[in-house]
């Protein structure tokens, strides 16, 4: 289960924020739940926006999300049209494949 924030029962944003800088910008493909994945994360020219999609390959499912790093130094998750915790599970299961 991710970890959450005790006061909203969000997902942790700086516990996403961490392990999305794990990964490369631009687009790649890996692994979630048994199912294949590619994947494109863009981050802002100033670090303080992360896009963030991804679309199974040969199916439908998918997740969509910005990450926000507010100048107060708060990181807000904000889903698109999907739970927070989906977007949660997804970044802290998904395993991007080696490039090299």
């Amino acid at each position: 289960m991710p970890t959450t924030d005790r006061d909203q029962g969000a997902p942790d944003a700086e516990a996403l924020l961490e392990r999305l800088s794990e990964w490369p910008d631009g687009h790649f493909e890996g692994h979630f739940e048994g199912r294949r994945f590619g994947v494109t994360l863009h981050r802002s020219a100033d670090g303080r926006r992360l896009w963030l999609y991804g679309e199974e390959r040969g199916g439908g499912d998918f997740v969509s999300a910005n990450l926000y790093r507010l100048g107060s130094g708060e990181t807000l998750l904000r889903p698109c049209e999907m739970p927070a915790e989906v977007v949660a599970e997804f970044v802290l299961g998904f395993r991007p494949d080696r490039t090299r």
